[in-house]
């Protein structure tokens, strides 16, 4: 499963007064839930389009820009909701097609083979995050207890003038930001250690605050979220007052199975 297999559609495609919106590809026998929510104000009605061995989620929505909050939330949540039941391959937001039967001939039809073995691949599987923010009192703490030069300048511009220490304060916050960085290749390394026991494919993200120890996407067996659920409560013991963790999912493979949008 790479993000160099089959393109996607996007709002380039889309011509009249209505188009048709894709979700993702899921196996033919898979049957939307009653109720489902797609994306709109009100929500769009959801329904599988089969081609073959595969399907594709799909709403009929009226030809307008996209790009609500509403509209991302929509996306997300169909997508995450059906990963929790059934594997699927998300396309990323935003994927449109002119009408029903380009997305048969253009999406399904010409990727069938590669969206079945995605498809194969993710049986039983789905996506979690694992997140992890460093307690600031506590990280900053522990940077300058292990770090002469820290402690130094920290004692150096404690009730001092900020015009007369302003070099000293820079060299400061560059020390810790290089500490915290190694401190988080570490940590990250070790919350990797911890959860394989349950066997996952992991993608590590790029942080999203100066702060973060942790960022990993995992792709694991929906039979094993209990163990993995165990596997993070021993680490957030081991990390209490250090580390806050968190876990989100279960949720699409984003980080596994994303199709990019095709060149040109």
């Amino acid at each position: 499963m790479t993000s160099e297999q089959a393109g996607e559609p996007h709002a380039a495609d889309a011509g009249g007064d209505h188009v048709v919106y894709v979700y993702g590809i899921v196996p033919a026998d898979v049957e939307p839930e009653a109720g489902a929510a797609g994306i709109g104000d009100p929500p769009s009605a959801v329904a599988v389009l089969r081609s073959g061995e595969i399907g594709a989620l799909i709403s009929d929505i009226p030809q307008r820009p996209l790009g609500t909050p509403e509209d991302l939330t929509a996306h997300s949540e169909l997508l995450d909701g059906s990963a929790a039941v059934a594997p699927v391959v998300p396309l990323r937001f935003g994927a449109v097609m002119s009408d029903r039967e380009s997305v048969e001939k253009q999406l399904l039809q010409p990727n069938h083979d590669e969206f079945r073995a995605a498809l194969r691949e993710l049986e039983g599987r789905a996506q979690f995050v694992v997140k992890g923010r460093y307690v600031e009192a506590a990280i900053l703490r522990e940077v300058l207890d292990e770090n002469r030069e820290a402690a130094r300048l920290r004692e150096q511009i404690r009730g001092a003038p900020e015009e007369a220490t302003r070099d000293a304060r820079m060299t400061l916050g560059e020390i810790i930001y290089r500490s915290i960085a190694d401190k988080r290749a570490a940590d990250t390394r070790r919350a990797v250690d911890a959860v394989a026991g349950v066997r996952p494919a992991v993608a590590e993200r790029p942080p999203t605050h100066d702060q973060d120890a942790v960022h990993l996407a995992i792709l694991v067996e929906l039979s094993r979220q209990q163990e993995l659920e165990q596997a993070l409560a021993e680490l957030a013991g081991h990390w209490d007052g250090r580390v806050e963790l968190s876990l989100l999912g279960p949720m699409a493979a984003y980080d596994f199975v994303m199709k990019r949008e095709p060149e040109g």
